[in-house]
C-alpha cells in the first residue's frame, strides 16, 4: 500500500473544493435550426392541409375557362327559352285580347286605337329605302406590331362611336332603325362592354350593323355634320378601322323587347 504525505492530501483537497465553488460553464445553448426545422415542417403540414381542403379533389390550377364558357351558354339558352315562353304567353293575350273585342265595344275602340299607333311606336316591321352602316374594329393580327402611338384600345370601335351613328341617323330623320338587326326605339340603350355591345340584355360581336328607313340624302348630310362620326372616320382612316355606307332598301323588324317603363314625366 503506498501512502502520501499529509500536506499533498491537503492540497489535492483544497483544488478539488476550489473547484466545486467556482461557478460553472453555462450550458451550450441549442442551435437555432433546431427549433426552426419543426416549426417549419408544421406549418407546411397545416398549408398542404389547406390546400387539399380548398381542392376538394379538384386541381386548383386547372384552367376554369372552359366552365365559364359553358355557364354564359346555359344562361343564353336560359333566356332564349324565358324569350320564347313569353311570346306564346303575348300571342295568347293578343288572341283573348282580340276575341273579346268582337262582343266588348270599350275593348274593341281601345283595340283599334292601339293598332292606330303600333307602327309609330315601333311594334310591326318596316321596309323601305335607306342606309346600313358597318363598324368594324382593326384587323391587327396578334403578332402584328402596334402603330405608333397607338394601343389596343385605339382599335376597337367604342359605345361613343355607335352612338354618335345612331344620333346622327335619329337627327336625319329616320322612320325605324336596328342595331344588329333588333329593332332601336327612343329608350333603347347602347352600351359597350369591353368591345362588344350590350343592347336588350344581349351581347353581340363586331362587325356592328345599324340599318335604318329614311331619306338616304338626309342620312349622309346628317352624318356629315356630326362631329362624333367624322373623328372616328378619321380614326378609322389612320387606324384602320371599319366604316362602311351602303344606300338599298331594307327591312327593320318589329320591336320584341320588354315595353316597361321603369319612369316616365307627363309633359306640361
Amino acid at each position: 500500500m503506498e501512502y502520501t504525505s499529509g500536506a499533498a492530501s491537503w492540497q489535492k483537497a483544497l483544488r478539488r473544493a476550489a473547484a466545486g465553488l467556482l461557478p460553472r460553464r453555462a450550458r451550450q445553448r441549442r442551435p437555432g435550426w433546431s427549433i426552426g426545422v419543426p416549426l417549419i415542417a408544421a406549418a407546411a403540414g397545416l398549408l398542404f392541409t389547406t390546400t387539399a381542403t380548398t381542392a376538394g379533389g379538384t386541381s386548383l390550377r386547372e384552367d376554369r375557362r372552359p366552365q365559364l364558357t359553358q355557364l354564359i351558354e346555359d344562361r343564353r339558352e336560359q333566356v332564349a327559352a324565358s324569350e320564347a315562353k313569353a311570346a306564346r304567353l303575348r300571342d295568347e293575350v293578343e288572341e283573348q285580347t282580340e276575341a273579346l273585342a268582337g262582343t266588348d265595344g270599350p275593348v274593341k275602340t281601345q283595340r283599334d286605337r292601339a293598332a292606330a299607333i303600333r307602327q309609330a311606336a315601333g311594334f310591326t316591321a318596316l321596309t323601305g329605302t335607306g342606309i346600313t352602316i358597318e363598324l368594324n374594329d382593326a384587323d391587327w393580327g396578334a403578332g402584328q406590331p402596334l402603330p405608333k402611338g397607338a394601343s389596343n384600345d385605339d382599335l376597337v370601335v367604342h359605345q361613343g362611336d355607335v352612338q354618335a351613328v345612331v344620333n346622327a341617323l335619329w337627327a336625319g330623320g329616320a322612320e325605324a332603325m336596328s342595331i344588329m338587326n333588333v329593332r332601336v326605339l327612343s329608350t333603347s340603350a347602347v352600351r359597350c362592354v369591353g368591345n362588344t355591345l350590350l343592347l336588350h340584355g344581349r351581347v353581340y360581336s363586331p362587325p356592328f350593323k345599324i340599318v335604318a328607313i329614311g331619306d338616304p340624302a338626309e342620312f349622309q348630310r346628317a352624318l356629315a355634320a356630326s362631329e362624333g362620326v367624322r373623328v372616328f372616320k378619321e380614326v378609322a382612316d389612320h387606324y384602320q378601322l371599319g366604316y362602311t355606307e351602303q344606300v338599298s332598301t331594307v327591312t327593320v323588324p318589329a320591336f320584341e323587347d320588354s315595353t316597361a317603363l321603369q319612369s316616365a314625366t307627363v309633359p306640361r
